[in-house]
């Protein structure tokens, strides 16, 4: 599958966000704006919206304070203490701000919002990154602290319990099944994941040893998908081992990478086609390389290797007579 962008969209939407954040009906407008080029556009993509509360919207909930500047996404606070994380076990979800932004933007979306334009999860990061925005970056020094190793676990077991507890909330507003779910990733467009339940971003986790990896965030990162039946998994930066274990896991149906651009496309593909991941990611061009050498190219590995993809293209046409050239291109190039 491609996901094709329409012309002259930015990747965020960030023009008047702070009155948008606190805004379901402004957050759902803008939302819609950016969908709607989809409808009927060349691409494989179902138009998709979602409300754009950023990394902060579990943390937030937790209790974290956030920061809201014009042009800019949230940004987190002052990190919580234990006893304060350690209270998080007693918060009641429904009755914290950010969720009843969620519930109404939902709300609108299921009164006034057209069927083929989807609804889906907001921004849930994965357990160690909820972790380390709550606790802060003393959650490295502890980790290499043998001595504070039960806190770690203790710490990583709450942030599992609330991640599962939020997701399993939006699921019921979304009418979604517990293993599957419509996923956009922060665009206008996503994809139906019918053995995929849950979505997480780990950024944090490319900081870590591939050691500390195992012992602390693997076991934790695996739990939270699998009670959705499996998931889909995104980070920036490079971490080799970590995209090679995460292919590994049976509960990881498809990854996204922030920064492709870092990473050899023939290893991502042999790694997805030995063990059946779907990369569903953004592919870099090559300096000079235009579209049609850009889907050749992106199509001659994946027939070489095996692999599953879903792209999104970072060489695009600007015209809809081309994305219709390059979407047949594309699936010529892919489909047997």
């Amino acid at each position: 599958m491609i996901l094709i962008p329409t012309p002259n969209i930015e990747l965020y939407d960030l023009e008047g966000y702070p009155e948008r954040f606190e805004n379901p009906q402004l957050m759902w407008e803008a939302e819609m704006r950016r969908a709607e080029l989809v409808r009927d556009w060349p691409t494989d993509g179902i138009p998709t919206v979602r409300p754009s509360l950023g990394v902060i919207f579990i943390p937030a909930t937790m209790g974290l304070s956030y920061l809201i500047h014009d042009g800019q996404m949230p940004w987190p606070g002052e990190s919580l203490s234990r006893e304060t994380i350690r209270r998080c076990r007693e918060i009641e979800i429904t009755q914290t701000h950010l969720i009843q932004l969620a519930e109404e933007f939902y709300r609108i979306h299921r009164h006034s919002g057209p069927d083929d334009m989807i609804a889906y999860h907001a921004d849930t990061e994965g357990v160690f990154d909820i972790a380390h925005l709550v606790y802060g970056n003393e959650i490295f020094c502890d980790m290499a602290d043998e001595s504070q190793g039960a806190w770690i676990h203790e710490l990583m077991e709450i942030c599992l319990d609330f991640y599962v507890r939020i997701v399993r909330h939006l699921k019921g507003i979304l009418g979604e099944t517990n293993e599957s779910m419509i996923h956009g990733h922060g665009t206008p467009q996503g994809v139906y994941f019918p053995t995929a339940g849950t979505r997480i971003s780990e950024d944090t986790v490319t900081l870590v040893s591939p050691k500390m990896v195992d012992k602390f965030i693997l076991p934790y990162l695996e739990r939270s998908v699998e009670v959705f039946g499996g998931g889909f998994v995104h980070y920036c930066g490079y971490h080799e081992t970590l995209f090679e274990s995460l292919c590994r896991s049976p509960h990881i149906r498809a990854i996204d990478l922030g920064n492709s651009d870092m990473h050899d496309l023939r290893h991502l593909f042999e790694c997805c086609a030995e063990t059946g991941t779907v990369l569903c990611s953004r592919v870099a061009a090559l300096d000079g390389e235009n579209w049609r050498e850009y889907v050749r190219r992106v199509t001659g590995l994946i027939q070489e290797t095996g692999a599953r993809c879903i792209l999104r293209p970072m060489a695009a046409p600007e015209n809809r007579d081309e994305c219709a050239e390059m979407l047949e291109l594309w699936h010529e190039g892919t489909i047997k």
